[in-house]
This record gives structure tokens, C-alpha cells and sequence, in this order.
């Protein structure tokens, strides 16, 4: 399974902003967080969009990539805080008020999925044919265990 990663460093923006946007596309493929930053209205998702694309681009040049972009998939985005740069702004009857410029590192981490492999099912095998027939004896019994049946507006327990 291929990993790779990419790192924005000094993004001129607190890390709590950035990873309310890391938030929407942590766990998505590739191609559907993409277009989940196009259509955020954060000015942060621009530049996580320019980390992923530099993730992907890392992807392609590992050993071992299939070279199919659709099984990528965002393994971990985060924001970490970066550097703050303190400025002094004046205040009224000589006072002076400090003002922090957050920065932030930006991190995106994908991974390749596996290939799913589909299982044949052979007469004669007893797990393929288990399946299904313990999805029909559940089905069978009315649902689930220890379930609630209402009559009338009273409420009876039922234990199977």
C-alpha cells in the first residue's frame, strides 16, 4: 500500500481555521476532496487544495504505484500552528495593543485503497453459502433482538 505526503509550511492562517477545512476532507478519495475545497468558501482551501494535488504528484512518483489516481484517498489532514509574528498596534492615551499574525503547517497524508478481490463462490463451499443463509434466518425472526413492539400505545419488551 503506497503512502505520501505533502507539507505547506507558514500558511498565513490560524490552525483552528485550517482544520475545520481538513475536517471535510479527511477519509474522501482524492478526486471528491477536490472538489470539496473547489466549492468552500474558506480562503484556506485553496492552498489545502495545492498540498493535495503536491500529495498526489508524490504518489505518482513512488515505487510501486499502480498509477490509478481514483484509489487514493486522504489518509490524514491536519493543521499544526506555525510561527505567530507579533505586531504592536497603538491604542488610545498612549497605550499599545499587540497583535498576533498566526501561521500554520499543513499536512495532507494519502494512502492507496486495496484492490477488492472478489470471491468466487464454489459448490462446495460452506462459507460462501453461510452468508446468505444466516441473512435469511435473521430476517425470518422479525428483526433484531430485544426489540420494542408497541400495541395500542403500550409498550411490551420483547426478548427472543
Amino acid at each position: 500500500m503506497i503512502q505520501a505526503q505533502a507539507i505547506a509550511r507558514g500558511i498565513r492562517t490560524s490552525a483552528q481555521k485550517a482544520g475545520l477545512v481538513c475536517e471535510l476532507i479527511r477519509g474522501k478519495g482524492v478526486n471528491q476532496a477536490l472538489a470539496t475545497l473547489q466549492f468552500t468558501r474558506k480562503t484556506v482551501a485553496r492552498d489545502l487544495a495545492k498540498v493535495l494535488r503536491s500529495a498526489v504528484a508524490n504518489a505518482q512518483q513512488k515505487e510501486g504505484f499502480g498509477g490509478d489516481v481514483e484509489r487514493l484517498y486522504v489518509l490524514a489532514c491536519y493543521a499544526n500552528q506555525g510561527p505567530s509574528a507579533k505586531r504592536v498596534r497603538p491604542a488610545p492615551m498612549g497605550r499599545a495593543f499587540r497583535i498576533v499574525k498566526r501561521t500554520a503547517h499543513l499536512t495532507v497524508r494519502l494512502a492507496e485503497r486495496p484492490l477488492k478481490i472478489a470471491r468466487v463462490a464454489v459448490k462446495g463451499d460452506a462459507a460462501a453459502s453461510a452468508k446468505p443463509a444466516a441473512r435469511a434466518r435473521k430476517a425470518k425472526a422479525g428483526g433484531r433482538a430485544g426489540a420494542r413492539k408497541t400495541t395500542g400505545g403500550k409498550q411490551l419488551a420483547t426478548s427472543d
